[in-house]
């Protein structure tokens, strides 16, 4: 690697290319990297993405698999730490990957880790954990900073199916779906309710976030 994020050339966090098949996710990446100080790049043409790695040389390289120049241009960065964007179940060769589709601070945070050098922590099976709040689905238990919560059956799965998927958005029907087996058995409305009750009861270290106008994700 040829800065770190503390020591950038340029006094800023780092030098981040993004190479991005979808113009609509390049811009928003490259805005909330920006915030963060990121000093940040786009390529949306994949046959110019090796180009710009060579004159850019930078810090990090967030990855687009889809682009098909995936493994040519990984082996060609050589040690540069590479955050891969894959569809959803898959995880590339890179330790750092975010499925599609994925929050923008989850995507921040893979970068910050990556040129940190700080692979993601194995998760324990059956143990899924979102800022403070630890959810264990072996015993079916969850914890806000340490303090237990009793959870309903059903705001025990909503929660277990967002956290298990840390970043993603889903809609209310896919919730629906996923949750009650059946987004016809209920209505979106019923989705809204078992939020705000998950919410109510993890207070402010609740991680489910309202995305408006789409639907809720767990943020990690």
């Amino acid at each position: 690697m040829h800065t770190t994020a503390e020591t950038d050339r340029d006094g800023r966090e780092g030098i981040v290319l993004v190479v991005e098949h979808d113009p609509g996710v390049a811009d928003l990446a490259r805005l909330y990297l920006s915030r963060e100080g990121f000093d940040v790049h786009v390529v949306t043409d994949p046959a110019c993405a090796a180009a710009q790695a060579r004159r850019l040389r930078p810090d990090a390289v967030v990855l687009d698999l889809s682009t098909g120049v995936g493994e040519t241009l990984i082996r060609e960065l050589g040690d540069t730490p590479v955050v891969c964007v894959v569809p959803d179940g898959e995880t590339g060769t890179s330790p750092y990957a975010v499925p599609r589709p994925f929050s923008p601070r989850v995507l921040v945070a893979m970068v910050a880790r990556a040129l940190r050098g700080q692979a993601p922590d194995p998760p324990r099976e059956g143990l899924l954990r979102a800022g403070q709040v630890t959810l264990d689905t072996a015993t079916r238990t969850v914890t806000a900073a340490g303090a237990a919560k009793s959870l309903t059956a059903t705001e025990f799965d909503l929660l277990a199916f967002l956290m298990e998927r840390p970043g993603r958005v889903f809609t209310r029907e896919q919730l629906l779906a996923a949750v009650w087996g059946s987004a016809e058995s209920a209505g979106t409305r019923t989705v809204d309710v078992h939020i705000a009750q998950l919410r109510a009861k993890l207070g402010a270290l609740s991680p489910l976030r309202t995305v408006r106008g789409i639907g809720y994700a767990a943020d990690p």
